[in-house]
């Protein structure tokens, strides 16, 4: 008899699109309160932290020269400019969660 190893699990990406006031920020609160393997997505920003917002954990707060850096290396799945400040999802931190087993939604 042979025992096999099993196969790590390599994550998945979901994304919610949706209108605005269609529902998308509660639809996402249900499934990271139901699913506790969900990873919430961490967006880069060039803006300034609001009060009680965390580096990490609210977003990635960089330098505009470091995600204009990051823009240019293709790192960002998707990006924004929004109200003069810069906004996008690395590619690198998506597929570093989902190497480590997480769904990113």
């Amino acid at each position: 008899m042979t025992m096999s190893t099993p196969k790590s699990y390599q994550g998945s990406m979901l994304m919610i699109v949706a209108p605005s006031g269609a529902g998308k920020s509660s639809l996402v609160n249900a499934l990271l309160e139901s699913d506790h393997r969900l990873q919430l997505s961490l967006s880069c920003t060039t803006r300034a932290p609001r009060a009680g917002e965390l580096d990490g954990r609210d977003y990635s707060f960089i330098t505009k020269e470091d995600f204009l850096a990051k823009q240019a290396a293709g790192d960002f799945l998707e990006s924004a400019q929004v109200h003069g400040n810069l906004y996008g999802t690395s590619r690198s931190w998506i597929e570093g969660q989902m190497q480590q087993g997480h769904d990113v939604i």
